[in-house]
């Protein structure tokens, strides 16, 4: 049952002062499930997970509990990629979201240390009469403002209609009438009707250091599309504001048709409501109409000190190539978001060296644009790189470009654009583009050749003369750029890959 975490645990005083006199539940020591533990706990309790998958669908239940993984030990993102909760298995398949935070928690409820993943978002009943949707495919949260920090959040999704539901949104996180903190997590590969990344309906919100990737909004089945491929936001929960800050949002898109929303704002749309926006990295992303900001309905927002592709009025707004070191969206040496975010110095990097910002985050102490950059900067090491390891997929950005194939759903045709770069990768000439389906199955090969510096448009179609004839589902298109020589006696080879959806 219960332990008392000295009993259980020695370890420093200092390092995990959080814990001290807190009342400690062990999973699957003390009770075989995460939501047996959650049920069995107190308000002040913390909930210890060891690492596993754990096939569950868990509530809160109104407890301001803290819910971690090891990771809470030693900051070792491994217990992070090794702590699962999946979604897929739900005993009511009305309520298939990973978590549920419905019941009034508040900022001491905490959810770190975990992926989520596989969940398929719960039966809702909008709270402001706007209908029945399928909403939070990784994360519900409604009525309640708790704290989410640390998390892989990786493809779950709000897709599926039906009779009486008007449509799904928050892939990854639907928020409603509440003022979370969404802080240091990874949301990835998710897929919605509406806000691919994540939802804010009604809300407040503090939304930092995310790292939002390939996520997608498009038209899954019947009923309207909202747009928002990476960031939906849409109406105020009073005076509450809705802060976003130090974020990097990278290669989402949207689609879809139905509303005057659809297929906008593959990056972030803003609806009839306002954000506060500062250092955030806002590039890749692709939407049918206007750019990767959509704003709508008389939305006020203010963006500064961000990285805008294709630029944003704003104070300190840049419109450059991000440049990043690795997988993990680390920046080189080279990029101009070190060091050019806000200068306020509420807003500094954390201190290494005197005068000198504590890795991730570079340069001097002032803000990096981006992730890695501002008071909460932290390691986000090993995310992707891990999470899609099953799906041999590599997530690589480099200095070149992959855009979102068009139409995406398609049936039977589709086009895919890509960059050759000139300038900083000028080695690198041989250009292979393959398609595969989720389980890392070569289904196609659409290019397998040397090519110079350029934009190219490649055309995919299934079902005709020799092109293979496939089901309708999920596939990943990668595309690897590769040198003729090394460099420096190293190979050198940059890869990336996107996900589209064939429907037939």
């Amino acid at each position: 049952m219960r332990n008392l975490f000295a009993a259980v645990w020695t370890i420093s005083i200092l390092t995990f002062t959080t814990l001290l006199n807190a009342t400690i539940i062990n999973v699957p020591d003390d009770f075989p499930t995460i939501q047996e533990a959650i049920n069995n706990s107190v308000n002040g309790d913390t909930i210890l997970v060891a690492t596993g998958t754990y096939y569950e669908n868990i509530k809160f239940n109104g407890k301001n509990i803290l819910l971690s993984s090891y990771y809470i030990f030693n900051n070792d993102v491994s217990y992070i990629s090794n702590t699962i909760i999946n979604g897929s298995q739900p005993q009511h398949p009305d309520t298939a979201s990973c978590v549920l935070i419905i019941n009034g928690e508040d900022s001491t409820a905490i959810l770190q240390g975990f992926t989520l993943r596989e969940g398929t978002g719960t039966k809702w009943i909008d709270e402001h009469g706007a209908g029945t949707y399928v909403e939070g495919g990784g994360i519900l949260i409604t009525q309640s403002s708790p704290t989410i920090k640390n998390n892989l959040i990786i493809e779950n999704e709000a897709i599926r209609t039906g009779l009486g539901i008007t449509s799904a949104g928050g892939g990854g996180i639907r928020v409603g009438d509440g003022n979370p903190h969404i802080i240091n997590n990874v949301i990835m590969s998710n897929s919605a009707m509406y806000g691919g990344g994540i939802v804010l309906n009604y809300t407040g919100a503090i939304i930092r250091n995310n790292i939002f990737y390939n996520n997608s909004v498009y038209q899954a089945s019947t009923g309207p599309t909202f747009g928002g491929g990476g960031i939906w936001a849409y109406n105020n929960l009073g005076s509450t504001p809705k802060i976003i800050e130090n974020n990097t949002i990278l290669y989402n898109s949207s689609s879809g048709s139905g509303s005057s929303a659809s297929g906008r704002g593959g990056g972030i749309l803003v609806w009839s409501t306002s954000v506060q926006a500062s250092n955030n990295i806002i590039y890749g992303n692709t939407q049918l109409n206007g750019e990767q900001i959509s704003l709508l309905s008389s939305a006020s927002s203010v963006f500064e000190y961000s990285l805008v592709e294709g630029g944003w009025t704003g104070t300190g707004n840049i419109d450059v190539n991000p440049y990043f070191e690795n997988s993990s969206f680390y920046l080189s040496d080279s990029s101009a978001c070190i060091d050019a975010g806000n200068p306020d110095t509420a807003n500094n990097d954390p201190e290494g060296n005197p005068g000198m910002a504590l890795w991730p985050a570079k340069g001097t102490i002032r803000n990096d644009i981006g992730a890695y950059g501002g008071p909460f900067s932290k390691e986000l090491n090993e995310f992707l790189i891990s999470s899609v390891g099953d799906k041999q997929v590599t997530y690589y950005p480099g200095e070149f470009r992959l855009e979102q194939n068009y139409p995406n759903p398609f049936n039977p045709t589709t086009k895919i654009k890509f960059t050759v770069p000139s300038v900083g990768t000028s080695l690198m000439k041989f250009v292979q583009l393959k398609v595969y389906d989720v389980l890392g199955n070569e289904v196609a090969t659409l290019l397998n050749e040397e090519k110079p510096a350029g934009d190219y448009e490649v055309e995919f179609s299934v079902g005709q003369d020799s092109s293979p004839d496939i089901a309708s589902g999920i596939y990943f298109y990668q595309l690897r750029l590769s040198a003729l020589q090394s460099i420096d006696g190293k190979a050198d080879e940059i890869i990336q890959a996107r996900k589209m959806i064939l429907l037939k």
